[in-house]
């Protein structure tokens, strides 16, 4: 089966404006694949530590996030090695840091 997908960089854009709209700060840190580059967010809570969010589909096809190293924060260092492996490991990753000391924020599919 066929699944039309919105380009990864039009959603980058697009959550990146969302995200400016709720006055949450964003920025890319790794520029991947612009048409189907996977996304992975580190949610940076700008004290007590970060949370990382990394897509998936479930078991019937529909994306969803997924916090890879928990839902609890994890040190900064802890998550910026995680994010070195997996761009080792995928090339074409986007990388995007939300620094969110409130703790508010969360993906959108």
């Amino acid at each position: 089966m066929f699944e039309e997908r919105l380009k990864t960089s039009i959603w980058v854009g697009a959550e990146i404006r969302r995200l400016e709209v709720e006055l949450i700060t964003a920025m890319v840190l790794h520029k991947g694949d612009a048409d189907r580059g996977q996304v992975l967010i580190k949610q940076n809570l700008l004290g007590p530590g970060c949370v990382l969010y990394t897509q998936g589909r479930d078991l019937d096809g529909v994306m969803v996030w997924r916090c890879p190293l928990g839902e609890e924060p994890i040190p900064e260092d802890k998550a910026d090695s995680y994010i070195a492996r997996q761009r080792d490991y995928d090339e074409d990753l986007w990388v995007i840091e939300v620094e969110d000391p409130k703790g508010t924020y969360r993906p959108q599919s």
